[in-house]
């Protein structure tokens, strides 16, 4: 008994055909596109009671940034009300949110932090 010649892999819905002249059918891939993950920001709020230090060490320990950036970070917080640490994708944003957020816990500062849409 003669073996049945093999089968083309189905074709996906929507995908053009191309006829290669011997009357097989073959599907042309195309490339997909991604998009690039949404990025979010993460927001550090002014208190009347958390040191500035305290601020400036969050900064450079959960943020990575020098002296020099996490002061100025740190005094745009304290005469604007907010600002910006830094900018993740979601994950990581939520992650570092989280771990400022236990470390003020721990040294019993009121400091609020929290994830905004970049």
């Amino acid at each position: 008994m003669p073996a049945d010649p093999p089968s083309l892999p189905p074709t996906p819905p929507g995908a053009p055909r191309v006829d290669d002249g011997q009357g097989a059918v073959v599907a042309e891939r195309q490339a997909q596109r991604t998009e690039p993950p949404r990025m979010y920001q993460v927001v550090l709020l002014n208190d009347d009671y958390t040191p500035m230090e305290f601020v400036v060490l969050v900064l450079q320990e959960y943020f990575l940034r020098d002296l020099d950036t996490a002061t100025q970070i740190m005094l745009k917080i304290h005469h604007e009300g907010r600002g910006v640490c830094g900018v993740y994708t979601k994950d990581v944003a939520a992650t570092k949110v989280e771990l400022v957020l236990a470390a003020a816990r721990k040294a019993g500062h009121p400091l609020q932090c929290i994830l905004e849409a970049a």
